[in-house]
């Protein structure tokens, strides 16, 4: 499916039907669903029975794990309508997507009968431990949480934070240092590490810009005890497991971040229509004729670099610049769309009236997530100077 072709019929139809889950279903309770709390989980619970029995849940997983089978690039462009609201993911079940794809392609018969299977059906949901306070989440080179191997079983030292979900989560995937005197790429494992083993603590909820319903949690591991057979892959491969996992899991964020945009456009359009200030609309002045203009015209292309990025992925290619550069270029254009639209709500924008602010705020991790702009950015300009350097010259039209 190339990215000028068209939606095949089958797509265009599943996007509708999300589309309508999205709109009817779930956007209308975004006030119940926000608080996060008992009404919240049970109405949660709710719109999940519902995906599963229009057969929406957990659409891009294989089949025989149970879910919908869905190929890569059509799940690409479902992702860009799912953005549309951010509690769609859990709805949907898609929000286990990378972590039930890291144990599917990594994990033993054991540990996807215990972990996997339980969390593609909606029973049990994941944590990942990555980011340290102590170092640069952008250099996880520095990771200085440990793991050691004695006899059978591993014994975990850990301090992590912005391990999302870890206080609701059945078990976290420790990125931990057992080969100290490897090479800085070979030094670290990936452990599975249940959250009701002794010694797992959850710290506390890290606030967000005001916000603690994002459950993004620090925690710590004393002398925790997990068996050797809950090593996930091979020794000193975290790297390649961590690659795996968050490649493709841009290009669905950056769609996202699109669905996003286009709800914001949306919003935006509609109240320069209605809003008169000096004896004409909004959309009469010239300022807000170009801040949609601008708009439209990164909101498009963002879109297609990230589709195009999506094709090279699925031709085998890890598009490490194509990945780079929509994951900058991406969070910028969401954040200036969304920051224009409140702009023309003016104080209605920045108040509890419209979802805006919360995407705006939403819309500023996506600069540090993932890797920060900066590291994205240095990515791309050493690959291009590298082959530039080469004689090879880089060619746009690749």
């Amino acid at each position: 499916m190339g990215i000028h072709e068209g939606l095949p019929p089958e797509v265009a139809e599943l996007r509708s039907r999300i589309r309508r889950f999205i709109d009817e279903g779930i956007i209308p309770q975004e006030p119940v669903l926000d608080k996060g709390d008992g009404k919240a989980g049970v109405l949660m619970k709710e719109l999940q029975a519902r995906a599963r029995a229009e057969g929406l849940w957990a659409l891009n997983l294989p089949a025989e794990i149970g879910g919908g089978g869905l190929p890569f690039m059509p799940y690409v462009y479902v992702n860009e309508v799912i953005g549309r609201c951010d509690h769609a993911m859990v709805a949907l079940g898609t929000h286990v997507t990378q972590d039930s794809w890291m144990l599917h392609l990594f994990g033993t018969p054991e540990q996807k009968s215990r972990w996997l299977l339980p969390m593609v059906r909606g029973e049990i949901t994941p944590s990942v431990g990555m980011t340290e306070p102590e170092v640069a989440g952008s250099d996880p080179t520095g990771i200085r949480s440990t793991a050691r191997l004695e006899g059978d079983t591993w014994i975990v030292n850990a301090h992590k934070w912005f391990t999302t979900g870890a206080s609701a989560a059945a078990f976290t995937t420790m990125m931990v240092v057992t080969e100290p005197e490897a090479a800085p790429h070979a030094r670290t494992s990936m452990i599975i590490v249940p959250t009701d083993t002794p010694g797992y603590e959850v710290v506390r909820i890290v606030p967000t810009m005001g916000d603690t319903t994002g459950l993004h949690c620090e925690i710590r591991l004393t002398d925790v005890r997990v068996p050797k057979s809950h090593l996930l892959g091979e020794r000193g491969a975290a790297f390649m497991i961590a690659q795996k996992r968050l490649g493709p899991g841009r290009i669905y964020h950056c769609m996202r971040w699109l669905g996003q945009a286009q709800r914001a456009f949306d919003l935006m359009c509609a109240y320069a229509l209605k809003r008169r200030a000096f004896g004409a609309t909004l959309a009469e002045k010239q300022t807000v004729q170009n801040w949609i203009a601008d708009s439209a015209a990164e909101i498009q292309a963002a879109r297609l670099l990230t589709l195009d990025a999506a094709r090279m992925i699925d031709q085998g290619d890890e598009a490490r610049v194509e990945i780079s550069l929509i994951k900058f270029f991406g969070a910028k254009v969401l954040h200036d769309v969304i920051d224009r639209a409140i702009q023309v709500h003016g104080a209605r924008g920045v108040s509890g009236d419209t979802p805006l602010e919360k995407m705006y705020r939403h819309a500023r991790y996506a600069r540090i997530y993932d890797g920060p702009d900066e590291v994205h950015r240095m990515v791309v300009s050493r690959r291009i100077l590298k082959q530039m350097a080469s004689g090879a010259g880089w060619d746009f039209a690749r």
